[in-house]
């Protein structure tokens, strides 16, 4: 089976995608595209042109078409109806995220709770799908374990992103977050791993809190990036709620997670008000961390069994 999963190449859209894609087909394949302008901005009644306005420095999408496309973003979406219709309907496309596109032009579209979509070929979840497995963590707690497992427990792992376009993610934010952190910590570890979206002044507040401190790890951005490590040794688990994938990364695990909102815009509300609702994570120093779970919160193996039935479904036509 010929998969292929597209995006413009941003991280979340890249995790998601790929995450989908290779459960159904280990060999499926990366498209990034690009359009060139106006086209990016072009209305629907224009998508069937996209295939004819890709930028050529990105993917070029050509026959032989795939039996799948997954994509995730607008742009993408619309590179996905464009395959769809220059295949003559026979490969099946599947969209995570809202499409901000007909719905019908889809055979799935797994979208988010909070937004808002609503369909009969619409599969809403409550988490965002990635490629986060119980063998990737294992393989990733074994790599780490030197590193991280020698830390006061119990370990409160913390992952970081950064501003958003509505709330900055500054030293006064850090300095929050710090405080919140020493409250909730226990007498425990800390494993912090900041990202490529985490500001410098957040990280100097942190390295001025914790670099003395032998109980916490501050990833130093150089070396293997711990990320997964942490995933899998800590014992609970804080994201910074600007992230909606390293939030739903965190609940896949199966530890207590708390959320650090730094605030943003009504999607992001949405999200981590139904996570905080639905008993699934904490806001970080409101309330104490739940306790663990037998089975992590994820969405994917869900999406991952939606697919499967459409391309069981079509394989028998």
């Amino acid at each position: 089976m010929k998969v292929w999963w597209i995006t413009t190449g941003e991280a979340g859209f890249r995790t998601q995608a790929r995450g989908l894609a290779e459960a159904v087909a280990p060999d499926a394949k990366e498209k990034t595209i690009g359009l060139r302008a106006p086209w990016s901005l072009a209305p629907p009644s224009f998508w069937r042109l996209t295939l004819r306005v890709l930028d050529q420095n990105q993917d070029v999408l050509a026959p032989p078409w795939p039996d799948v496309v997954v994509s995730c973003g607008r742009r993408a979406a619309k590179a996905a109806i464009a395959v769809k219709r220059a295949s003559g309907g026979r490969t099946l496309a599947v969209h995570i995220q809202n499409p901000l596109a007909p719905l019908a032009e889809f055979d799935l579209v797994i979208a988010m709770r909070h937004d808002g979509v609503d369909g009969p070929n619409v599969m809403q979840i409550d988490t965002a799908l990635h490629d986060v497995t119980p063998q990737a963590l294992e393989f990733a707690g074994s790599a780490w374990r030197e590193r991280l497992g020698g830390l006061p427990r119990p370990l409160t792992g913390v992952l970081l992103g950064g501003s958003t376009r509505r709330r900055p993610f500054g030293p006064a934010q850090a300095a929050d977050l710090v405080r919140r952190l020493e409250a909730v910590r226990e007498g425990g570890g800390l494993a912090i791993t900041p990202s490529r979206r985490t500001p410098e002044a957040v990280k100097a507040v942190l390295r001025e809190a914790f670099g003395r401190d032998h109980g916490v790890f501050l990833w130093d951005e150089r070396g293997d990036n711990p990320y997964r490590g942490i995933l899998a040794l800590s014992d609970r688990l804080v994201a910074t709620g600007d992230s909606v994938s390293m939030v739903s990364e965190a609940l896949a695990t199966g530890r207590p997670v708390a959320i650090f909102d730094l605030g943003g815009g009504a999607r992001h509300a949405r999200f981590i008000r139904n996570l905080v609702q639905r008993g699934l994570a904490v806001r970080l120093g409101e309330e104490p961390f739940l306790p663990p779970k037998d089975a992590g919160t994820d969405a994917t193996p869900g999406a991952v069994a939606a697919l499967r039935k459409l391309i069981g479904k079509r394989s028998v036509r």
